[in-house]
């Protein structure tokens, strides 16, 4: 057989189970299995509609509801609007990127084992802890935008919210990845709920039909105008700077949709549940970034007052300004309610994926092996509560103003994402180079893409440029700040400090393309797959269609 068409057979064959019903019980083989040296014991307990809701609004949080706020006062309605457009692009070829190597190996620690095995140890490590750092970071972030959207209705001292968020957090987490995923679901529902709400609202507010009957139409694309000048710099290049303002907030929005990688390694019947998951990436990127950020864009002109979320006040989310503009009293309280239980969920996703981000640095032999304990259930105890430790920066906030703290997080957490959509997609490149190279068919994997290699490339290249030129705006005229310098380079410095220090340490040379290994883990993956019956009416075929 020509070497361009080989296929999987004998040991490298995919699975084409033909189970009947009586096997799909939920499965649990990786509770006690040895995937790489005895200690990884998660349990399979997401289901599809957990791993589909959370692919779709899991990670939908304060960047889409509260951040952009930032970003329109930034760069206005059309700089919004194409940062978000532009970084949509990178995420969807980040997400077919990933979504090829974790349909085919869905193994806990995701891309940070796959690192380790197409790549080197030390982009692991690095790719790891970066991974932790990043999703340990959000956490509080998540906690104190909790406290600026319950400033809407209190001026309660923020501290006494972020308690009470950080509690509802570890709980969800610590009763297991069950409740995790029941909890996500029914927080990631709402979420989608309220956000094609505020879009279908946003037209009709936007068409005149709210009780001033005021139509807006595209008129603060007029005046104050389309793009701002940033920091009023005239012409091009002010509108220029403007866009670009907007890249870090956006990617920070973005964010988290590689958490389907962290959760395959929980995840039923994956080569089924993961391949359809991240197919729905687009629905997220057209219908809720897209379509929210140009609703703002017309509803709320970037002069607005309340878009300054540095200022430490209660300031409220884009959404919010544009419904109490409109007249409409009580709508505010009911939308900002629902923003809340959207931050409720991200702190929950944050902790979940810091979580097992720890669990697999250390079944990667890369953190302390006290982070492989779980429960009986398959819950990682001691990663939890390890990491839930770090919620407690939340309480920043409180003394230096929740919105400032809020703007330095977000800068922080961005650039550590953009590290690791960079890292995923160097992977990506190498897994493609090792199946070119061994003779594989990459057209009967699970989930592939036409778009390939092209568009790990695109991702690779644009997360770098904008992790180098993330904190600009520092170096501009008179514009100095220290705290701005420090939390959007900080990441990017430290990512080559930990490749060369885990290359010196490791001593391992870049895997070849010829000894990959495709094969490890297949027997247990292929156990845990199975045929689904058939829907039984028409209710069962659109609840399948849909999750």
């Amino acid at each position: 057989m020509d070497s361009k068409n080989k296929g999987f057979s004998g040991e490298k064959q995919l699975s084409n189970s033909n189970a009947d019903p009586e096997s799909l019980q939920p499965t649990t083989s990786l509770q006690g299995t040895d995937i790489n040296n005895g200690d990884v014991r998660l349990v399979r307990q997401l289901k599809n509609r957990h791993i589909a809701m959370i692919s779709i609004g899991g990670v939908i949080g304060t960047g889409l509801f509260l951040g952009t706020a930032t970003s329109l006062k930034s760069g206005g309605p059309a700089g919004l609007l194409l940062g978000y457009i532009v970084m949509g692009t990178i995420c969807y070829s980040v997400m077919i990127s990933l979504g090829e190597m974790v349909a085919y190996l869905p193994i806990p620690g995701g891309h940070i084992k796959l690192a380790e095995r197409f790549v080197d140890p030390a982009l692991s490590f690095t790719m790891g802890w970066n991974y932790w750092y990043n999703w340990t970071i959000i956490l509080p972030t998540e906690l104190i935008a909790a406290a600026v959207l319950l400033g809407f209705w209190s001026s309660v001292n923020p501290g006494v919210w972020i308690t009470i968020t950080m509690i509802v957090t570890v709980s969800i987490n610590m009763l297991g990845a069950g409740v995790y995923g029941e909890a996500e679901f029914i927080f990631a529902s709402i979420k989608v709920i309220t956000v094609v709400g505020l879009i279908i609202l946003g037209v009709v507010l936007d068409l005149g039909g709210g009780p001033k009957h005021d139509r807006i139409g595209f008129r603060y694309w007029k005046n104050p105008g389309s793009f701002a000048q940033y920091s009023d710099i005239p012409g091009a290049k002010g509108r220029f700077l403007a866009w670009w303002a907007v890249m870090t907030q956006a990617a920070f929005s973005f964010i988290g949709t590689e958490i389907v990688a962290i959760a395959a390694g929980e995840a039923r019947n994956p080569r089924r549940n993961l391949p359809r998951a991240i197919r729905r990436v687009y629905i997220r990127i057209v219908l809720f970034y897209i379509g929210g950020t140009t609703i703002i864009g017309l509803l709320v002109p970037y002069t607005a007052k309340g878009l300054d979320l540095a200022d430490g006040t209660a300031a409220s989310s884009p959404f919010v300004i544009a419904i109490r503009n409109a007249g409409i009293k009580s709508l505010p309280s009911i939308i900002n309610a629902c923003l809340l239980t959207s931050a409720w969920s991200a702190a929950s996703s944050d902790l979940y994926t810091s979580s097992r981000a720890l669990y697999g640095l250390a079944a990667s032999g890369n953190a302390p092996k006290i982070f492989l304990r779980t429960a009986k259930n398959g819950l990682p105890y001691v990663s939890i509560i390890f990491c839930s430790c770090f919620a407690f920066l939340s309480y920043m906030g409180v003394s230096q103003g929740s919105g400032k703290v809020f703007q330095w997080f977000v800068s922080m957490t961005a650039v550590a994402g953009l590290l690791t959509w960079f890292g995923i997609s160097v992977t990506y490149l190498r897994f493609y180079q090792g199946m070119k190279v061994q003779g594989y068919n990459r057209e009967v994997l699970p989930f592939a893409s036409k778009l390939q290699p092209y568009a790990a490339w695109y991702a690779m290249i644009s997360c770098f440029v904008i992790c180098f030129t993330s904190g600009w705006q520092v170096f501009l005229k008179g514009k100095w700040a220290t705290d701005t310098f420090v939390t959007n380079y900080l990441p990017l410095m430290l990512y080559p400090i930990l490749y060369i220090g885990a290359k010196l340490v490791t001593k391992r040379p870049i895997v070849k393309a010829s000894e990959m290994d495709f094969v490890t883990n297949l027997a247990e993956i292929e156990a845990d797959t199975y045929v689904e019956p058939p829907p039984r009416n028409r209710i069962e075929a659109f609840w399948r269609w849909l999750m």
